[in-house]
């Protein structure tokens, strides 16, 4: 997460409750809160503009071989962070404020919380105490870091299916 002063970013466009931003040296995008939300409270419903076999990175994971873009598209410039303040509900399809967000913040998810393996695997800049480093999706994160974050019900279910096939082993 970026942490540079107002005067770095340039507004791209309005949105209802948020604001996409560019960082003018990097050009890395954002998106903004531009109104308070409390923990618990749904920011806005989303939907599929295109469902696909196969990820890429601006796809939301939603079952096996099923990948969506997200509608409104400009929901693809919520970065990650190991420190997440909103959450991709995918069996609602609601955006879900995990803690207080204040106008100014910066809307992050964390990435594996709907991606069972990465598209392409990265190494995280959030800067966070708790910064997990590399991201590879939900197969790889650890039992301790599994609780410690949201996950969507897709991503509970195949994390079960492997427990149950380990069990049996």
């Amino acid at each position: 997460m970026l942490t540079a002063s107002a005067s770095a970013f340039r507004i791209i466009s309005y949105h209802d409750f948020a604001a996409r931003r560019q960082h003018i040296q990097t050009g890395q995008n954002g998106l903004i809160a531009l109104k308070a939300f409390h923990s618990g409270e749904m920011i806005t419903g989303f939907h599929a503009g295109t469902i696909a076999a196969t990820p890429t990175y601006l796809t939301v994971q939603i079952g096996l071989r099923r990948h969506i873009t997200l509608e409104p598209d400009f929901l693809q410039y919520i970065n990650h962070s190991c420190n997440p303040n909103v959450f991709f509900d995918t069996t609602k399809m609601q955006l879900i404020a995990l803690r207080s967000i204040e106008p100014n913040d910066e809307l992050t998810f964390f990435y594996p919380s709907t991606e069972w393996k990465m598209s392409q695997v990265f190494y995280c800049n959030c800067g966070q105490m708790n910064c997990l480093g590399e991201i590879k999706g939900a197969a790889f994160l650890s039992a301790e870091d599994r609780l410690r974050f949201r996950l969507t019900d897709f991503i509970v279910s195949q994390l079960a299916k492997r427990a149950a096939r380990i069990k049996r082993a």
